[in-house]
């Protein structure tokens, strides 16, 4: 899954990309409301993490640009200050929860992945598929009394494929969520982590659509 994260501390924004990292996201920081801005409205990302006391330009009114130019990626805002005005401004400009600082990363990540199960309709504390069961706090998956543990890249690319089952993911599409903005994205990459996850867990698992993309699961 890939996160924008927008916050000007050097140190909580370089603690949270590296804590959000290890829990399986591709996270592009960055440390002003203009470079967020520009970026949220140009990738797809499947959550977002929005200071709301950035530089250059408030989070207040990034968000609202997002929600006005029709984005609709999940957003979570951070504020400094517990004030009920600023989180109303928030909630009123299209944001999906807040929290205040500071807080804990477990609560965070616990907020992001509700956030991210409202948003694909996903049931359920768990992210279970066909009787694929994707733990998060290990990083592994299990079918039944059989259990794998999986690499960071596996763990995204599974993840991603079970919160979209039965659809068509191209593999452009999988590069984007998948990984983060400065890293190496070639798409052909894509195949061998799908290859290894069906050395894992089978190759009928994900299904390969020549010329569209792969599918996970059944079609809802």
């Amino acid at each position: 899954m890939r996160l924008l994260l927008a916050e000007d501390d050097p140190e909580l924004g370089t603690r949270l990309k590296r804590f959000l990292e290890r829990r399986g996201f591709a996270v592009d920081l960055f440390d002003n409301g203009v470079d967020a801005a520009f970026y949220g409205g140009e990738t797809a990302y499947d959550v977002i993490v929005l200071d709301l006391g950035l530089p250059r330009r408030s989070g207040l009114e990034v968000l609202g640009d997002w929600r006005r130019g029709g984005i609709k990626t999940p957003v979570l805002i951070l504020t400094a200050r517990d004030t009920w005005q600023e989180k109303v401004q928030g909630l009123q400009q299209g944001a999906d929860d807040y929290l205040t600082k500071p807080f804990h990363e477990q609560e965070l990540l616990a907020r992001l992945l509700a956030l991210i199960r409202r948003n694909t309709q996903t049931v359920g504390e768990s992210l279970s598929v066909g009787g694929w069961v994707l733990d998060e706090d290990t990083q592994s998956v299990s079918n039944g009394g059989e259990s794998w543990s999986l690499t960071g890249i596996e763990f995204r690319l599974l993840r991603y494929f079970m919160l979209h089952p039965g659809h068509i993911l191209s593999k452009s599409r999988l590069t984007e969520h998948v990984y983060e903005q400065d890293a190496d994205r070639d798409s052909n990459v894509i195949e061998v982590y799908v290859n290894r996850l069906r050395q894992k867990l089978g190759n009928e698992v994900i299904v390969t659509r020549r010329g569209q993309g792969y599918v996970f699961g059944d079609r809802r």
